[in-house]
Order: C-alpha cells, then structure tokens, then sequence
C-alpha cells in the first residue's frame, strides 16, 4: 500500500444523534461535547493511519459556525493532514444532518496535532512501516 492508499484508508467517519443530554441551555450541542467527540475521531484516524500508540498534542484553530440543534444527526470525519517525522496533524469537521430532510451543512471544523509513542512512551517515528 501506498502512502496516498494509507492517508485515504485512514479517514474516520462517525454518525451520531444529538440528544437533549449533549446540549446547552439553548438547545444546541455543547462546546465542550462537541470538542470531545472531535479528538476521539481524530485519535481513531491517527491510529488507524500509524497504528501506532497515540497521543494529543494540541488542537488548532476550532471553527464552531453553525450550531448543532437537538433532534439532528451529525457526522464527524477525520481526515490526515500532514504527515511529519514523530507528528501528524488530522483535520475534523462536523456536519449537520436533519433528521427529516436531506439538507446538510458544516458546522465545526478543527486541527489536532497528535504524536506516535513508543513503548517506552517516547515519541517514534511515524513513517517507518510504511511502504
């Protein structure tokens, strides 16, 4: 497998349901869940293309410009970005999906910077396995 082949069959792709528990006194899904479920997918895609031990590093510029109402599905897909010697960044956006209707649109996008340990918990390179 090629790298191009590797970063492609690395990109996570999640559905949920925004449920009246997951929001904020506006009926929107909250900041701080939404964030939660952004490093989740981003640790799923930097594992599935490392598969290596992982860990967060910094998240980047969060662009919440939607709100996500209650009663909504969404889905979150974690994509690589950038590839670097111990690093490797995953850009993950959130689209909202009405239940009953084919409309779609983003809400949330953002950056996270994650780095491959070693057993050891030292940073290791990323690319060694890689073809």
């Amino acid at each position: 497998m090629n790298l191009q082949e590797q970063i492609a069959q690395a990109e996570t792709r999640i559905f949920k349901t925004v449920f009246p528990n997951t929001t904020n006194h506006y009926d929107t899904l909250f900041g701080g869940t939404a964030l939660f479920m952004m490093d989740e997918v981003a640790f799923i895609t930097a594992t599935r293309f490392t598969r290596k031990r992982c860990v967060t590093v910094s998240s980047d510029k969060i662009d919440f410009t939607k709100p996500i109402p209650a009663g909504t599905i969404i889905e979150l897909i974690g994509t690589i970005t950038r590839i670097g010697n111990t690093s490797l960044d995953v850009k993950v956006e959130i689209y909202i999906e009405q239940m009953y209707s084919n409309h779609r649109e983003k809400a949330i996008s953002g950056n996270f910077t994650f780095v491959a340990l070693d057993e050891n918990k030292k940073p290791t390179k990323i690319l060694d396995d890689i073809a």
